[in-house]
């Protein structure tokens, strides 16, 4: 039967995280550390040892925005508003004809106001309240404001899900190939987004449920949407992006502590959102996003489609160690 013994010895070659306190067998030695983690060598042949360390703080979730991210949406989205600016003839002063709001200007406001009612509702104030079909005559009330940008947002969501619908729309480069691959490495997955819950479910039924069969080419399958272990939408918190409630509310339910998550974002205001929360943030960036500042992202990609989940472990590790 092995003898095992404990030594209390000064090892040179290791950092100030480990203690002293070490446990020996003939074919192992293992030692505490001052932190949550655990150090163990296995001798194979006299005086050859292998390490092995796992550390406290590890991607243990990758949490994806939906917008931007899974998807490239944000035309789509302004597609979906300025139709029902048309349908509901919405017309803010001095002007007879609908509001639409052009591709310059929607880049602009979609990176600075998180989710569709907030908005309209920062547009209108900004702009005076329109009369519409809906009310003959500015709203005055907060009641029939209110209504008027949930009747607006209502008739928007609908008509972006028949775009979405139409199958003209598919997911961003490397995103379904990179969660597939989390996944099989036992990560958890989230998906948070600022947009309402019917309009993300239907992206992600629609797009995260498809499998990859080499190129470009994809089937419908449910598991990879059923596979998410957790899903937020604007829906299920009081506050919006930037604010961080999003993200803690998804480390809350998932169980793992905020550093140990992985955020995959692809704007400003989704980076504030994720590092107020006390997680790492990458950025895949779209054209409308591109130019914005992302100095507080530990990566920068155009796209997912040359990352792999080992390039993320890695830099998430990285980020520890450097704080």
């Amino acid at each position: 039967m092995a003898s095992h013994s404990t030594l209390f010895i000064s090892p040179q070659n290791l950092s100030s995280n480990f203690s002293s306190l070490f446990y020996y067998s003939p074919r192992s030695l293992t030692f505490r550390t001052k932190r949550s983690s655990s150090l163990s060598l296995t001798t194979t042949k006299p005086r050859r040892l292998y390490l092995s360390v796992s550390a406290s703080h590890s991607l243990q979730a990758l949490i994806f925005d939906c917008d931007g991210v899974i998807l490239e949406s944000e035309h789509l989205h302004r597609e979906a508003y300025n139709d029902a600016f048309a349908h509901f003839n919405v017309r803010c002063p001095p002007s007879s004809q609908p509001l639409n709001w052009d591709l310059q200007f929607y880049d602009v406001l979609q990176n600075l106001i998180g989710g569709g009612k907030p908005k309209m509702r920062w547009y209108f104030k900004e702009h005076g309240w329109p009369s519409s079909t809906i009310f003959e005559t500015p709203p005055e009330s907060d009641e029939e404001r209110a209504k008027l940008i949930d009747t607006l947002q209502d008739w928007k969501t609908e008509r972006y899900k028949e775009i979405i619908k139409s199958g003209t729309v598919e997911p961003r480069p490397g995103v379904l190939r990179l969660m597939d691959e989390a996944k099989a490495a036992g990560k958890m997955l989230a998906v948070c987004s600022a947009a309402t819950k019917s309009s993300v479910v239907l992206c992600l039924e629609n797009l995260i449920g498809m499998v990859i069969f080499g190129g470009d080419s994809y089937l419908n399958c449910e598991e990879r949407f059923k596979g998410l272990d957790c899903f937020l939408a604007g829906d299920d918190v009081k506050e919006k992006k930037p604010d961080p409630l999003i993200y803690l509310t998804a480390a809350k339910r998932l169980g793992v502590s905020e550093k140990n998550c992985l955020v995959v974002e692809d704007s400003v205001i989704g980076l504030q959102a994720a590092t107020k929360a006390g997680m790492s943030c990458v950025i895949t960036y779209t054209s409308s996003t591109a130019d914005q500042d992302f100095k507080d992202s530990i990566a920068i990609y155009p796209d997912l489609s040359n990352v792999r989940l080992s390039d993320l472990e890695l830099l998430l590790q990285n980020k520890v160690a450097a704080s």
